[in-house]
């Protein structure tokens, strides 16, 4: 009898360079199962759009065999397991504080049935956890982790199975049509490869250019691989090296929060717990204009309006916006964390919260706390004609737009003076 296993897809929605899969074809006849889990319910519309397209887009490349599923993970995976004799059920390794506890009791409740859970491969380039120092240690700066994550080598893609037996099952629902919009990321990259990878280290930082991949949404839910990227990369040009450390940084944050699950939502340096912040009601009130890009800086209100519009927003702009929350505003960099989450088409929880706590000055690799962005001068030096505030701002330079809500040079005077309260305490992580 032929052996059968499940293929449970998560953030690996392709056929393509896709070890799990390609260890499950190996075995024999596999069912394709995704599992809609109550508890991304509330991930915010642009990340609901963006699966509901690359499921439709995985199924359709499966010819309609996805079976998906609604409930716990727990429940469904093992009692769909049973129902259709299979003694495996294959995914892609899951290396967040919730896919880890939810994997391990998914686990327990198949080898109660005497079946298993066999996780093959990862969504990174590096296994969170694998780069390391000669004495075993793991790194807490960048830099060192880019050139031993380097130094590891990059496996070769893999390619699609050349025969996949699907196994029918009823399905909970049907994926909807596929959306081209939300997927024309995913056939971005040639185009990209041919007129801007080259110009990607002097381009990337201008939010009025189309100086960036745009791939983030379809590396987070696994439509790509990064390894298919780092294939057709040059060491020789500079613009591929620069995108290259990019593609690095995931894998560094991805890392930093395997090591310390706590720091998605809490300070990785735990003297920034003793950090003053304002959250009163003139706070939630200072937040509101955040969030509706009516701050009177316009790079920050672009950039909130452009998120708003298209649930995506230019990196350098991100960093801008995050920065006046948490040193113009005093803000906890936790709501702008959550925002962003709730808003961006490809929110990552270990890029995301760990950009912010870079901004913030309380992360692994953080800027140093008296790095204070001024936005009118990353304005002047990123935008320098105005065509991206422009762009989201149609009502600049007229009296409908307001005025800066806060002088930046006192709040920065006020911004160091608390970081100063601070800084001596020893770091901890």
């Amino acid at each position: 009898m032929t052996e059968r296993s499940i293929m449970w897809f998560r953030r690996d929605l392709r056929l393509n360079d896709h070890p799990a899969l390609a260890e499950a074809c190996a075995a024999g006849e596999v069912l394709p199962l995704f599992v809609l889990d109550p508890t991304f319910a509330d991930c915010g519309a642009p990340r609901s759009q963006m699966l509901r397209a690359c499921l439709a887009r995985l199924s359709a490349s499966m010819g309609g065999a996805l079976v998906i599923r609604t409930g716990d993970p727990v429940d469904v995976v093992p009692a769909l397991a049973a129902a259709v004799h299979a003694s495996t059920v294959f995914v892609t390794k899951d290396f967040g504080p919730y896919g880890r506890l939810r994997d391990a009791r998914v686990a327990d409740a198949l080898r109660a049935d005497g079946r298993r859970l066999r996780g093959v491969g990862a969504n990174y380039v590096a296994e969170p956890g694998t780069v390391l120092k000669d004495d075993g240690k793991s790194y807490s700066v960048f830099t060192p982790f880019s050139r031993r994550w380097l130094s590891l080598g990059i496996a070769a893609p893999l390619d699609t199975p050349s025969a996949i037996n699907w196994i029918d099952a009823p399905s909970d629902a049907q994926p909807h049509a596929e959306d081209p919009s939300l997927l024309a990321a995913v056939e971005r990259w040639p185009e990209f490869q041919r007129a801007g990878l080259a110009d990607y280290a002097s381009q990337r930082n201008l939010p009025a250019v189309d100086g960036t991949s745009r791939l983030s949404a379809a590396i987070k839910f696994g439509v790509v691989h990064p390894r298919e990227l780092l294939a057709d990369l040059d060491e020789a040009i500079d613009g591929h090296r620069v995108f290259r450390s990019e593609l690095a940084w995931r894998d560094f944050y991805a890392d930093v929060l395997f090591r310390v699950p706590r720091s998605a939502w809490e300070n990785l340096d735990q003297r920034f717990d003793r950090l003053h912040v304002d959250t009163d009601a003139a706070a939630l009130a200072r937040f509101e204009l955040w969030c509706r890009g009516a701050t009177g800086f316009p790079i920050v209100d672009a950039g909130m309006r452009q998120l708003a519009a298209t649930g995506w927003m230019h990196n350098r702009v991100r960093m801008v916006t995050a920065s006046f929350l948490v040193k113009d505003l005093h803000l906890p960099w936790q709501w702008g964390a959550k925002f962003f989450m709730q808003h961006l088409v490809d929110g990552d929880l270990a890029s995301n919260n760990h950009g912010w706590q870079w901004a913030a000055g309380c992360g692994t690799d953080a800027a140093p706390f008296f790095r204070v962005f001024n936005p009118t001068a990353q304005q002047e030096r990123w935008d320098p004609d105005g065509e991206y505030v422009h762009r989201w701002i149609p009502e600049l330079g007229t009296s409908a737009y307001p005025a800066p809500m806060v002088d930046h040079k006192v709040e920065r005077v006020e911004a160091l003076a608390r970081y100063e309260a601070i800084k001596r305490v020893r770091p901890s992580a």
